[in-house]
């Protein structure tokens, strides 16, 4: 696969931006299955930052270890708003770090809980509390997963921006 120019410049970004910060990052990966942290850890230097993460494919290990509460599991689902707060929130407490980020969703190209193919959220979790986005993507599974990657990135990087 040939890396994406545009996506490693705004991993370097987000790299520079949390070490600028003092800040560190953690990730809790779904439909990415590791793809974030991978692209967080092409940079160089991003060892500052980057703690760890989690990829927490299977329903069970969002609930048992990031802490996802049952009720959202059943209630809106692990295809949800509420799924990818609690992820980014519980990947921040498990691994100790400033800032979490998460990936949820429908990669396909089945659909999964009554959802789309393309139905994604992406969270931010920090001091000052969590933010998610909708994604409505369109394309195959590798272009689904490629998109949440620079989606979760961008987030991250508008949410640190803030900060300043």
């Amino acid at each position: 696969m040939t890396p994406d120019p545009a996506l490693e410049d705004l991993a370097a970004a987000v790299v520079r931006g949390l070490r600028e910060q003092g800040l560190t990052l953690g990730t809790a990966e779904s439909l990415t299955g590791g793809s974030v942290g991978s692209t967080i850890t092409s940079v160089p230097g991003a060892s500052a930052v980057y703690v760890g993460g989690v990829v927490s494919y299977a329903t069970r290990v969002k609930v048992d270890l990031l802490g996802v509460p049952v009720d959202i599991v059943h209630g809106d689902g692990v295809v949800s708003a509420p799924c990818a707060r609690a992820m980014a929130a519980g990947v921040r407490r498990v691994l100790g770090v400033d800032v979490g980020v998460s990936t949820t969703g429908v990669a396909g190209p089945d659909r999964q809980e009554g959802k789309a193919a393309g139905t994604v959220f992406v969270a931010v979790a920090d001091a000052r509390g969590e933010a998610v986005r909708a994604l409505h993507l369109e394309g195959d599974r590798a272009a689904v997963r490629a998109a949440t990657t620079e989606a979760v990135l961008a987030l991250v990087g508008e949410r640190i921006s803030a900060i300043r």
